[in-house]
Formats: C-alpha cells, sequence, structure tokens
C-alpha cells in the first residue's frame, strides 16, 4: 500500500508518462509527413530517436502502450505509403518508399512491448496481446510488399520477430516467480527452523523443571504424614524449581514479543556449561546424584557450543531423573582443541525406562548436535543403564 505522500508523485508520473506517448505519436506524424525519401543513415536515426518517447509509457502501463503503438504504427506505415505512391505519381516514375522502413521500426517497438507484456502479465493476456500486435503487423504489410513471395516473406519474419520477443519476456517472467518461489520456500523454512529451535528450548528448559517437580511432590506426599520436616524440604524444592522455570519462560516470551533489542528489560544470557553446578543442586534434590567429570581444557566456548553442551546434558540428566530409576548418573565433559564430547551415563533400567526411545527429548538432543555439525548416540548399556554421548565440532575461532 503507498503511502499518501507518494500519490501525487505517481500521478505526476503517470501523467508526464502519457504525455511523453502522445509527444512520440506528434513526433512520427511530423516524420513522416516530412520524409520523402528513403530513411537511411541519419535519417533513420533521426526518425527512430523519438521513440525514446514513449518508454515511459512502456513501463508503467504496457498494454495501453500496446495499442497506442500498433494504431500509430498501422496509421503511419499506410500513410508513409500514400505519401510516396502520390510521390511516385507526380514524378511520373518509380521511386522508394518508406513505408516498409517505417514499419519495421514500429514493429521493434511492438515487439519489445509485447516482450514487456509477457513478463508482467499472465500468459493469457501476453498471448492476446502478441497475437493481436502481430495481425496489426502482418495487415501493415500489405502496404509496403507487393506479391505473395514478398508479402509471406514479411509475413514470417514479423512472426519469428513477435515469437523470439514473446519467448524473452515469458522467460524473465518465469525466471522472476522462481525467484519469487525460492525466496518464499526458505522464508517458511526460516520459520518452521525458527519454531522448532523455540521447541527444543521450550522442551529443554520446562522437562527439566517439571521432572524435578514431580518427583519432589511425589516424595513430599509420602513423607508429609511421617516426616514432615522432609515434606517441607521437598516443597521448598519446588518453589524454587518452579521459580527457576518462571524466570526461564519469562526470558524466553520477552525475547519471542521484544520487536527492538534496544527496548523493554534486558533479557537473561542462555545458559552456559558454567552452569551445570546449579543444574546439579536442583537433580540432587529431586534424589539423584550427579557426578561430573571435566576433562582437556576448561575455557569458554562459542555460545552455540555451550547452550547446545548443556541442554544436552540437561535433557540427558532429565531422563536419568523421570524414567532411569537410577539413584546417581555421570556426567564426563571433555573439551579439546577440535571439539566438545559429552557423556551421560547411568546404571537405571536403561532402555525399558523409556516410555519411547524416539521420544521428543532424543529427538531434541539429535537435532541439536545435528545442526552444528556433530555426532549423536543414545542406547542401553551392555553392563546394564543407559548412556547418552555427542560430540560438538569446534569452530576455527574458538581454538
Amino acid at each position: 500500500m503507498k503511502a499518501p505522500q507518494d500519490t501525487p508523485r505517481s500521478l505526476i508520473a503517470e501523467t508526464l508518462a502519457w504525455f511523453s506517448g502522445i509527444a512520440y505519436v506528434v513526433l512520427l506524424y511530423v516524420v513522416v509527413l516530412n520524409t520523402g525519401r528513403e530513411l537511411t543513415g541519419m535519417r533513420l536515426l533521426l526518425a527512430a530517436v523519438p521513440s525514446v518517447l514513449l518508454l515511459p509509457l512502456l513501463l508503467r502501463r504496457p498494454l495501453p502502450a500496446l495499442v497506442l503503438l500498433l494504431t500509430v504504427s498501422f496509421a503511419a506505415t499506410a500513410r508513409a505509403d500514400s505519401v510516396m505512391a502520390a510521390g511516385q505519381h507526380v514524378m511520373g516514375g518509380p521511386a522508394e518508399t518508406q513505408a516498409w522502413q517505417i514499419a519495421y521500426l514500429q514493429a521493434v517497438l511492438t515487439d519489445l512491448t509485447v516482450g514487456r507484456i509477457a513478463a508482467t502479465r499472465s500468459r493469457l493476456t501476453a498471448a492476446i496481446a502478441s497475437m493481436v500486435a502481430l495481425g496489426v503487423q502482418i495487415g501493415g504489410a500489405s502496404y509496403y510488399r507487393e506479391g505473395s513471395s514478398s508479402f509471406l516473406a514479411a509475413a514470417v519474419f514479423l512472426a519469428l520477430m513477435m515469437v523470439t520477443a514473446w519467448t524473452v519476456g515469458y522467460s524473465v517472467r518465469e525466471r522472476r516467480q522462481h525467484t519469487a518461489a525460492l525466496r518464499a520456500r526458505a522464508a517458511e523454512q526460516a520459520v518452521v527452523a525458527e519454531r522448532l529451535r523455540i521447541a527444543r528450548e521450550l522442551h529443554d528448559m520446562v522437562a527439566h523443571s517439571i521432572g524435578v517437580i514431580a518427583i519432589q511432590a511425589g516424595g513430599g506426599r509420602r513423607v508429609i504424614d511421617t516426616q514432615p520436616s522432609e515434606a517441607r524440604n521437598s516443597l521448598a524444592a519446588i518453589e524454587d524449581t518452579s521459580r527457576e522455570a518462571l524466570a526461564g519462560l519469562r526470558r524466553m516470551l520477552g525475547a519471542l514479543r521484544q520487536a527492538d533489542p534496544r527496548d523493554g528489560a534486558p533479557l537473561g544470557p542462555a545458559p552456559v556449561l558454567a552452569d551445570l553446578d546449579g543444574l546439579v543442586e536442583r537433580t540432587r534434590g529431586a534424589g539423584v546424584r550427579v557426578d561430573i567429570e571435566w576433562r582437556g581444557e576448561r575455557r569458554a566456548l562459542p555460545a552455540e557450543i555451550e547452550l547446545s553442551g548443556y541442554r544436552i546434558i540437561q535433557e540427558a540428566v532429565t531422563n536419568v531423573v523421570r524414567h532411569s530409576g537410577s539413584d546417581t548418573c555421570r556426567v564426563t565433559i571433555d573439551c579439546q582443541e577440535d571439539d566438545l564430547s559429552v557423556e551421560i551415563t547411568d546404571e537405571g533400567r536403561g532402555l525399558s525406562g523409556l516410555p519411547d526411545a524416539a521420544g521428543y527429548g532424543l529427538t531434541g538432543m539429535r537435532e541439536r548436535a545435528a545442526l552444528l555439525h556433530g555426532e549423536f548416540t543414545a542406547g542401553p548399556r551392555s553392563e546394564g543403564g543407559f548412556r547418552v554421548a555427542a560430540r560438538l565440532p569446534l569452530p576455527m575461532a574458538a581454538t
């Protein structure tokens, strides 16, 4: 939708385009009446230069430009032929006619206009426009070509020019539509990828917290009558975990709603591997001890590596809490020069403890690794329990 202030400017441009087209008609009429000799050399150039005046109307309104051009070209061809025929009669001998030169000059302009229509209008509209234009051109050929062979040659030549112009214009239209379709598909894929990213973040953030809350609530319910202090501790853990989950949800919703990062409250940083201590404390409150072993050089890594490593460990530990039945798990973090490797193992029920081996948790971890061109494996161990492992290659900037 155009802005209101652009309307006068557009109206002025439209008016100038029509005045330019009319000026071309007048100049062509002057050329036809005042050029009594064959149009060659500079005379042909002077007759062709005014055609530039038709370009503004052709670009803005190709269909009206085509109608104007066909009308003027046919009239100019017929007029030039009659003028030269009168000259031949007065001179009493044969003379060269300029009608064919005017006709071919107009044919070039007509073909350019048809090409523009084919590039910007529907296939049916372009086909009708090209057939009408070709019919007018062939009709005009009868004024400057005598004899069936000469007329047929001119008609074939005009038809070939018209087909070429239509084909080029239609190819431009097809290429433009293909480019637009590729851009739309890329935009759709970007939207889908963003939705999947948000879904993974929500799942990884909420699933862990809800799992811990469920374990604590179940434990508190069982001991509330016999061990009120333990029930109180469970309620405190539920409160802390729920507050942290709510804070994470607020940060994510704020990021989604915020159109300009400079507006609104600052967002909290994304979790990194250094935040695993908090994860260990919350998991211990749910009754599962997490032992973390660091290998290699412990250093700051790229943000996407830190976030993905943390989320993979968080989801794997959540599965241990919710499904394994084990009270311990081991996390190994190996930071080498070229990659980051994480491994989470437990001694629980293994694959039978998971309600669905291809659930969102494992799928999300696998997608996170794949997006970073890494590797991911998950499955039961031969000695019992379950193992999750991921290797995330580090970019050169991080080495």
